[in-house]
């Protein structure tokens, strides 16, 4: 019996233990998905920010997001229909030529507005997602 030799009971010990599975780590696959879409849309968003704010009226600024900037169209996505309409309104206006002229450096030819989920003011500043 295996009760009476101490080598035997650590031999089965040793083979009944149950080995506990490698976990992967998430910090690569993190920082390449950083790298891919958060760094490269900061970077262009980055020149086009400040004069989106000093330009667009805070209370409209309130309400959109800056989405992305592929191929020199800035997508805007913008909370509610009355607030869409409004900023297309200021933009048809003039707004639009003042942002194209102030933001040529950056790449920016053209501004689509799109209806979606802006983040509120106060998730956007505790993210940092777009600066006021």
């Amino acid at each position: 019996m295996p009760k009476d030799n101490p080598q035997e009971l650590e031999r089965m010990w040793h083979f009944k233990q149950s080995r506990a599975a490698a976990i992967p780590t998430l910090g690569e696959e993190m920082v390449a998905y950083f790298k891919q879409t958060v760094r490269q849309r900061q970077t262009k968003l980055a020149k086009i920010a400040p004069c989106w704010a000093t330009l667009v009226p805070e209370s409209l600024s309130d309400h959109c997001v800056l989405h992305g900037l592929t191929r020199g169209t800035l997508t805007v996505l913008v909370d509610s229909a009355p607030h869409l309409y409004e900023l297309r309104q200021l933009l048809l206006a003039g707004l639009e030529d003042q942002l194209l002229l102030a933001c040529k450096s950056g790449g920016l030819r053209k501004i689509v507005l799109r209806p979606g989920s802006a983040p509120t003011s106060e998730n956007r500043r505790r993210t940092g997602d777009f600066p006021r």
